[in-house]
């Protein structure tokens, strides 16, 4: 993978993170690093989903890619906020 790549999956996985976690109600106590970590699963896993389902290509915008990877985002950003909120409040 060059460069470009790498760098256009860290945008992509900041973005679809962001959006994720500005879907999800209340505070997250997370770093950064993990909610881009988050973003980036969600991208791929997202793609893969919309890929499955027949509308990964489409003319145009991705929309309904979009939002797959961003409710995935905002599940993924839910379930790791819970777990490392747990797990850092408590030492």
């Amino acid at each position: 993978m060059a460069i470009s790549g790498i760098l256009t999956a860290l945008i992509i996985g900041l973005i679809i993170g962001a959006l994720g976690r500005l879907v999800v109600p209340g505070r997250q106590s997370i770093p950064i690093w993990l909610t881009i970590a988050v973003g980036i699963v969600a991208a791929f896993l997202g793609t893969a989903l919309a890929n499955a389902v027949g509308v990964g290509n489409t003319a145009g915008v991705d929309w309904i890619e979009i939002v797959f990877q961003v409710a995935l985002a905002a599940i993924g950003v839910s379930l790791v906020s819970g777990y490392y909120g747990r797990r850092h409040v408590h030492r």
